[in-house]
């Protein structure tokens, strides 16, 4: 059997396995139930698991430690829902920063882990959120990623002083002084109060959304895009193969001699479209007085040696 405590009778897990008794996170509600029941660390019990961590790398303190937490990661979790990201994975990414903290804390540093692991919890799930919450970052420095993550809050702030002074509270946007007083508390340029407050406020476009319920086509920003054809290596492409199809065919037909000049031209280059025009084998033969086996044997010789110019050419 074991215990969450050497120590203690009084904080135990009556369990051989304590991670058995967390569900996997398919079952969210069964998960956060599961993790509120575990039972908190004394003082002791908590410096206990700690430095045998740390002297011997215990594995079984590492997760007495983690399990005894997770409640504060979802606690904490709740805190970003509004960012319309699964509240699943907030926790997830949370309790990656909870073994973060467990792995680094020195317990003669005379704090509790609670106090360390909320740092690394937050720091976890914020980057969690910039990388996913759009698919422009919205926030790269420091002072940026503070105000991300303050604007919300503090928007809501202005809204309850403006209602306590029966203010208009419908207001969608920040006013100019509230501006000034958010760039000032957050050490940010007011440029990018606002910025930053467009981008929030903006909702998210589908590049290329899918065809509405009814069938109506729709329309997204990639149909705006420029056209493939315009890019620089296309329009390169098309250069070249306009090039070989006149200069290049005319260099080509200038290293022939005259008569497989002239079966190219009248197998080839003098036959429409709709088939019309040009000469047959058989037409070629009488005109030259020799067989039609020979005349293609002449066609494909002189096709060879204009492939070669061509490929010289290029």
């Amino acid at each position: 059997m074991t215990s969450l405590s050497g120590a203690s009778t009084t904080h135990q897990l009556a369990v051989a396995n304590p991670w058995s008794m967390v569900p996997p996170l398919g079952n969210l509600d069964a998960y956060i139930s599961a993790a509120n029941r575990l039972p908190m660390l004394t003082l002791e019990e908590e410096q206990g698991f700690a430095r045998r961590l740390r002297d011997h790398n215990d594995l079984e303190s590492a997760g007495a430690l983690v399990l005894s937490h997770l409640r504060l990661v979802v606690s904490i979790s709740r805190q970003y829902l509004g960012y319309g990201l699964p509240h699943g994975d907030l926790i997830q990414e949370g309790n990656i920063g909870l073994m973060k903290a467990v792995k680094r804390f020195d317990p003669d540093q005379g704090v509790r882990l609670v106090s360390y692991a909320m740092h690394w919890i937050k720091a976890e799930i914020h980057e969690y959120i910039l990388k996913n919450w759009r698919m422009v970052k919205v926030a790269t420095t420091k002072a940026q990623r503070k105000l991300f993550f303050n604007l919300r809050s503090m928007k809501q702030g202005f809204k309850a002083d403006d209602a306590a002074a029966d203010g208009d509270t419908h207001r969608a946007t920040l006013t100019d002084s509230q501006v000034t007083q958010m760039a000032e508390k957050l050490n940010v340029k007011r440029e990018e109060v606002l910025e930053m407050e467009m981008r929030l406020s903006g909702g998210d476009v589908l590049l290329d959304p899918s065809p509405s319920d009814d069938g109506d086509e729709a329309f997204g920003p990639i149909a705006y895009l420029a056209d493939a054809t315009q890019e620089p290596t296309a329009q390169l492409e098309s250069r070249q193969r306009d090039r070989l199809s006149s200069d290049g065919i005319s260099t080509a037909l200038e290293a022939l001699d005259d008569r497989s000049r002239r079966i190219v031209e009248e197998r080839w280059l003098k036959v429409n479209d709709d088939g019309s025009g040009g000469m047959t084998l058989h037409e070629l033969a009488a005109d030259y007085g020799v067989s039609a086996e020979r005349i293609r044997q002449i066609e494909v010789a002189a096709m060879k040696k204009m492939k070669k110019a061509l490929a010289e050419y290029a």
